[in-house]
């Protein structure tokens, strides 16, 4: 086997672990209030931990599979106390911590990197031994009764029902797939999970047999394929024989090349029933027991059903049990991207033909316009041709008469050959008629087959809800614990299928929501039960679908947002006490999306640090989404976000705009109408028009475009445009609407969204492009950050900077602040440069107590692209293992650029031993500070480090 099917297999056994620790974790999660752990869900968990054990082993994971043999044991011993051992909080926090250890080393694992042994010793093995410590080891008497309980009659058939079931299929599948490579890996995997499984139940003969599988295949490598199909049928015949409560019948060994046992004759003597002997037709090359072969079946032991109804019911009881589903294909998500990326283009390619379809129907409704024309002319011209010879015919001589008849017989069979012609060439554009019928009914049945095809692909693409929240009651719980708070969380909708890049977006706005819910929202328990409340706090989450967008709601039953405390605090941020006098609530609660705004007294770690509703409005914009918030003092507060369907395709609305051809999405679009002069009235030098007894500003976009480059002087798209007038469209901005004027208008297409590439960006409210049919390129717009971006004459930048005297919103806008001279040693900006987004505002945090603003990138290579794109700073802060551009290569480059190389930088980093700082000293660092770091002490460095007082090189231990 190659290395990279080795890597493959590998890889594959690290995402199904995952699927294991999942189960392991919401076994642990769902224990009741009453301190019990059920029986079947110890079941499920010891199958979960003994599936990562015997893989582990045979991946080669020697520390997983260690540390997944102490979990499993714990649970052994959980099963066989059940009824004596409470499950205090302490202990369901060793076995959670046990659980986080095992995932914490599957993804170290999945990313190629080695096991630090003393790393181990020092963190991970003590929680293990801390657990063994509590619950012991269980003893072989524990063992031998482990599965002889009142539900072992149930146990074993469920596993050979559902385990082994999963394996057999994998098998089958895998053995009428034409592809055999790598199939000799999988099938010795096979032998010793399934093998392992056997030593559990305490099945010797099946175990044996998984042996006997793994013996041939390491002394007959060459057979593998003949291996296989005997190890199917053995592996079969051993499930029916458990699943009819034969157990003592089982085969204990295959037998390559003869057969040995003649099953017919030993089940002569049986009374079969007639519907169960064909579960026994592949019991050939298979060798019986000894036990089995000895002892004598009666009647009895054959049961006329296998109890299929009761053991159903019992595998959906189970929690998140995998259910049995149909085979499955494991894909690389870059995969699923590239193919996503084709079918763009074969959208693109769509529309194209569709257009040239429609190009074809206009030349031929020509052509057939033009052979009526040239065939009226032609008889025009013959009775033209025939008045004159018959008035030429009275006047002349015969002898000209004789002249004037031949030329006009001549004429005549010209014409004839003409009206031929005619005739032939309009039986051509006929037949062209019906081929370009023919091509557009082929057309329509590509769109369908597209659409559907479209569809499909999108379905890959999703994943569950339930896979992004499924990390989240166990996070409810942990904040539980440590906070002393008594909340539950209700999660709804976990089927909700979305796009896996909306998912991804959703993970950080969605945590810190549950976040805030949990710190500002939800009282404690003490103040819930004066107010009248329950002790027990709630907060839910629900995904579903809505039109053409994924609605996902949190709600809590906390206390409310206080719009006074919103009040108070935009006064403080410098926001006009007339405009705050008359804003709506939904206006106030806006300012919560703000930068840096937050109503918290207090700063803390969990909600946030008092930043990041913005970082919520901002990761949705990413996904082309929105938030909206309702609240009620007492009662709670529900945040409402609302993000597409799919961002690979969308229906968009052709407009042009000073002779630009521009895409808006259709969701945001609430309608289209004709502009009418009357309609438009001034406010404060600003134009409004009046739509639905709402006064809306009108945005004119020819009004803010500028162009450096030639344009299309005559601009005309295949179809004619819909609305070729002067037109409004009426388009959501946040949470209110806004007009804007275009001057023609084509109609909804459906189009794939194209990225733009290279090293110059798009302007200000334009976001990403699609190709139409005709090749022309055209933006789509980003109606935020376009209203944004004209409202308030700049770019619109994302920033976590507090904006004190800058604070604008779609609703309330402060009043123009005075410029004053900067005084000398004025502080200015800082770029904080980690990958650590929690890193960065707490960071940013510090040094806006200290007077500085702050600007922020994620790595080196989006620090280095801001500096170089003109952002002028004093200072940077800067981490050093970060993705692309990590410190020292971003030290490198700012000392090889002449422009660059006299801003100051401070490295800020976990790592602290004297050869890394002594590497960054020499690449240029003038401060190197570890975390965590003291604020004083960073500020005083900095301004330090800015002015020029002191050392030039300072080192700060913290």
């Amino acid at each position: 086997m190659t290395k990279d099917k080795e890597l493959e297999i590998q890889m594959q056994f690290l995402e199904e672990a995952t699927d294991y620790l999942n189960t392991l974790e919401g076994v642990l999660l769902e224990i009741d209030i009453s301190k019990r752990i059920e029986l079947e869900h110890i079941n499920a968990a010891m199958r979960a931990a003994h599936s990562i054990k015997g893989g582990a082993a045979m991946m080669g994971f020697r520390v997983l599979s260690n540390l997944a043999h102490k979990l499993e044991d714990a649970f052994k011993v959980l099963k066989t106390q059940k009824d004596s051992l409470e499950l205090d909080t302490h202990l369901q926090s060793l076995l959670l911590s046990s659980v986080d250890w095992l995932r914490q080393i599957v993804e170290l694992l999945a990313k190629g990197n080695n096991l630090d042994d003393s790393w181990l010793r020092k963190s991970c093995y003590p929680v293990f031994n801390e657990l063994y410590e509590r619950l012991g080891e269980p003893t072989p008497e524990n063992i031998t009764t482990l599965l002889s309980s009142e539900n072992d009659t149930e146990i074993i058939p469920l596993l050979f029902e559902t385990e082994v079931e999963e394996y057999l299929q994998h098998l089958e599948a895998r053995l009428k797939n034409s592809n055999k490579s790598g199939l000799r890996a999988e099938l010795v995997m096979m032998a010793t999970e399934l093998g392992g499984l056997g030593e559990m139940l305490q099945l010797t003969a099946f175990t044996q047999l998984c042996q006997s599988v793994s013996h041939y295949l390491e002394t007959h490598p060459d057979s593998c394929l003949e291996i296989a199909n005997l190890a199917l049928k053995a592996w079969r015949q051993s499930q029916t024989l458990v699943l009819s409560n034969q157990r003592g019948n089982l085969p204990n060994r295959i037998n390559l090349g003869e057969v040995i046992y003649d099953l017919p004759a030993i089940l002569s003597n049986q009374q079969v029933h007639k519907s169960f002997v064909s579960d026994f037709d592949f019991l050939e090359n298979v060798e019986l027991s000894p036990a089995s072969a000895d002892r004598g079946s009666t009647s009895e032991n054959l049961p006329i059903d296998y109890k299929y109804t009761e053991r159903k019911s019992d595998i959906n009881s189970l929690p998140k049990e995998r259910e049995n589903q149909e085979n499955t294909v494991r894909v690389p998500s870059k995969h699923l991207e590239k193919i996503n990326d084709l079918f763009g283009e074969v959208i693109i390619q769509r529309n194209g033909l569709n257009v040239q379809v429609e190009r074809l129907r206009k030349l031929v409704r020509n052509l057939s316009q033009r052979v009526q024309i040239l065939d009226q002319e032609n008889q025009e011209l013959r009775t033209a041709y025939a008045k004159i010879i018959t008035h030429n015919h009275g006047n002349q001589e015969v002898e000209n008469n004789f002249i004037e008849q031949d030329s006009y017989q001549k004429l005549n069979l010209l014409s004839q050959n003409v009206m031929e012609t005619i005739v032939q060439v309009a039986e051509v554009t006929s037949d062209i008629q019906l081929s370009v019928d023919d091509t557009d009914q082929i057309t329509r049945k590509l769109n369908k087959t597209s659409k559907q095809l479209q569809r499909q692909l999108t379905q890959v693409r999703m994943r569950p809800f339930s896979d992004l929240v499924e990390r989240f009651p166990r996070a409810i719980r942990d904040l539980n614990v440590e906070y002393g708070k008594n909340v539950q969380l209700k999660i709804e909708g976990g089927n909700t299928l979305i796009e896996r890049g909306i998912l991804e977006a959703l993970n950080e706005p969605l945590m810190h929501l549950l976040r805030n819910a949990f710190d500002h929202g939800i009282e404690d328990p003490i103040t819930r039960k004066n107010q009248g409340k329950p002790e027990q706090g709630l907060i839910e989450m629900k995904a579903a679908y809505h039109s053409n967008r994924t609605i996902i709601t949190i709600r809590d039953d906390g206390q409310g947002i206080s719009l006074d405390k919103i009040r108070h605090r935009a006064l403080k941020m410098g926001l006009d006490d007339s405009l705050l006098a008359i804003a709506s609530d939904e206006e106030l609660l806006s300012l919560i999306f703000e930068p840096g705004f937050s109503t918290s007294e207090q700063v803390t770690a969990l909600s946030g640090r008092g930043v990041g509703m913005d970082v919520v409005r901002n990761n949705l914009k990413l996904a082309r989404g929105d938030v909206n918030v309702d609240t009620q003092t007492g009662v709670g507060t529900k945040f409402t976000l609302s993000v597409p369907f799919t961002l690979s395709v969308a229906r968009v609305l052709l407009v042009e705009s000073d002779r630009l051809v521009l895409a808006f999405f259709t969701d945001v679009i609430e309608e289209i109408f004709l502009l009418e002069q009357e309609q438009i009235f001034s406010q404060n030098g600003k134009e409004f028009i009046n739509w639905q007894n709402h006064q809306l500003p009108l945005l004119r976009l020819n009004s803010y475009f500028e162009f450096n480059c030639s344009r299309y002087n005559n601009l005309e798209i295949e179809t004619l445009p819909i609305i070729n007038a002067i037109s409004v469209l009426i388009v959501k901005h946040d949470h209110q609407q806004v007009a804007v004027q275009v001057e023609r208008c084509w109609g909804e297409q459906e189009v794939a969204i194209r990225q733009v590439e290279g090293n110059i960006p798009l302007p200000g409210g334009f976001n990403n492009c699609t190709i139409l049919g005709d090749g022309r390129v055209v933006p789509l717009i980003n109606t935020n950050d376009l209203v944004s971006w004209i409202t308030k004459n700049e770019r619109p930048h994302i920033s976590n900077k507090l904006p004190t005297t800058r604070l604008q919103t779609a609703f309330l806008k402060p009043p123009k602040v005075k410029t004053v001279n900067q005084p000398s040693r004025q502080k200015g900006i800082i770029l904080i440069v980690d990958d650590s987004i929690n890193v960065r505002r707490y960071l940013a945090l510090t040094l806006e107590k200290g007077g500085y603003q702050v600007e922020q990138a994620k790595d080196g290579q989006e620090a280095l692209e801001k500096l170089e794109s003109g952002l002028q700073v004093q200072a940077v802060i800067c981490d050093i293992e970060m993705p692309r551009i990590d410190g020292y290569s971003f030290l490198e480059r700012i000392n090889n650029n002449t422009e660059l190389r006299n801003i100051p930088v401070a490295m800020l980093t976990s790592r602290s031993s004297s050869k890394h700082r002594q590497l960054a000293m020499q690449l240029g660092a003038k401060a190197y500070f570890s975390k965590p770091y003291n604020e004083q002490e960073l500020l005083r460095t900095l301004e330090e480090m800015i002015f020029q007082i002191g050392e030039t090189t300072l080192i700060r231990n913290s």
